[in-house]
């Protein structure tokens, strides 16, 4: 059984490829079939599909089948867990530039204080 860990560094070692994220952001518009997705790539489509096979073990996408063609569609539940991974990040890094704009302010104060005329 994958842990939440395990699934993390799945998510990520899928995400780490520029191709692959252009694939999720075409995804996000709707299902597509392997030579869909190839179009935007100078690539083969069996590059293309080795390409998807990383984004389906990561659970990223699933891959349907109707008759002879097997569409891929977004699985976004991955990227949520990636979100709630990097949300005390993206808090501490909000406290930081709030934490920087009252120093900023402190500093264009003083400035005027000494009449520099300095913003």
């Amino acid at each position: 059984m994958q842990t939440a860990t395990d699934r993390l560094d799945s998510t990520f070692a899928a995400l780490a490829d520029p191709t692959r994220r252009r694939i999720l952001a075409r995804l996000a518009r709707g299902e597509a079939s392997v030579t869909e997705l190839a179009k935007p790539f100078e690539m083969s489509l069996p590059a293309v599909s080795k390409h998807l096979k990383v984004l389906e073990r990561a659970g990223l996408i699933a891959r349907g089948r109707e008759r002879q063609w097997r569409p891929a569609r977004l699985e976004a539940g991955p990227l949520k867990e990636v979100a709630e991974w990097t949300e005390p990040y993206r808090r501490f890094w909000e406290e930081s530039y709030e934490r920087l704009d009252e120093y900023l302010d402190e500093l264009q104060g003083r400035g005027k204080e000494k009449g520099d005329g300095k913003r």
